[in-house]
């Protein structure tokens, strides 16, 4: 006998896309300023479809901020700037360089713009009183991550206390704010890697060209293959050469590794990611191989 029943179950990549607009739509509603980290990698970009579909056709309704610490790939900031024209959105930029011009943060020579990023980051939603952040943060990624609630409160001085964290049981979200503090919004917690880029693959979403297998010039630091640039130059003992690589993360360019691949095409880079055993920024971020608690210390203090 034929099957005369539809099929209404949806697909994984529907439930997660359900939740992560049930998400946002829920903080626009609720909170009084939103805004939307974006730092133009793959996450915070599907963060901003999800957030595109969540009110169309009507514009999204907060602004989106970058943190710039002037260290980043300019193809990043292209692609930042082709979603900001397409989109019609507000983009407000907080620059370390200003920051450090301003005695908000200091140049001490030896912190890294990567850390400098947190009293930008927490000057810059005081200075425009958001009370709610978006961030593209999963909790695949990392451990400190795992630990992370999908709305994580933050008290008046920007920080969070890992063991002091309201429930979500049956996705309730607790939003209630004493004055001067602010929640920090991770709609998409509950994908993986791979759900990224299956995503991205099925929406045919724009990305930086860095994501794909190019030629560069590398060397090795730290175990992992850095990018040769004015910016990041060789340092005593250190050889570069050309290479087959791409980037599984975006960030600093002095700290962000690549890996060797020839992966040219989301569908290859699936493939590659599906057989992965180490996460992009277990593997590329030199920022999280200074302890093995160097990503909980950083986001107590107020970092994403």
């Amino acid at each position: 006998m034929p099957d005369t029943h539809a099929d209404y179950r949806l697909s994984q990549l529907d439930q997660l896309e359900a939740e992560s607009i049930h998400i946002i739509r829920e903080v626009a509603a609720e909170f009084e300023k939103p805004v939307l980290m974006f730092s133009g990698g793959k996450d915070s970009i599907v963060m901003l479809r999800l957030a595109e579909k969540a009110f169309y056709p009507a514009k999204i309704p907060f602004p989106i901020m970058q943190i710039d610490t002037g260290l980043d790939f300019p193809e990043v900031m292209q692609t930042r700037d082709n979603w900001v024209d397409r989109l019609g959105l507000n983009l407000v930029v907080a620059s370390i360089d200003d920051a450090i011009a301003n005695g908000v943060v200091v140049d001490d020579g030896k912190t890294s713009r990567n850390r400098m990023q947190i009293g930008t980051l927490l000057n810059a939603i005081e200075e425009n009183g958001f009370t709610a952040a978006f961030g593209g943060g999963r909790r695949d990624e990392e451990k400190a991550r795992a630990k992370e609630r999908v709305y994580s409160h933050r008290d008046e001085f920007g920080q969070w206390d890992p063991k002091n964290q309201r429930p979500e049981l049956w996705s309730l979200y607790n939003g209630r704010l004493h004055e001067g503090e602010h929640m920090r919004i991770f709609p998409i917690s509950n994908w993986t890697e791979l759900d990224v880029w299956s995503y991205i693959a099925r929406e045919e979403i724009e990305i930086p060209s860095i994501y794909y297998s190019h030629k560069r010039r590398v060397f090795k630091r730290n175990g992992m293959l850095m990018t040769e640039t004015p910016l990041n130059p060789c340092k005593d003992g250190e050889v570069a050469e050309e290479r087959d690589v791409r980037f599984r993360t975006c960030g600093d360019i002095t700290l962000t590794g690549c890996v060797e691949s020839t992966a040219g095409t989301i569908e290859q880079i699936i493939e590659e990611i599906a057989v992965a055993r180490v996460t992009e920024r277990g593997e590329t971020r030199g920022d999280d191989k200074f302890s093995e608690a160097a990503m909980e210390d950083r986001k107590k203090e107020g970092y994403f």
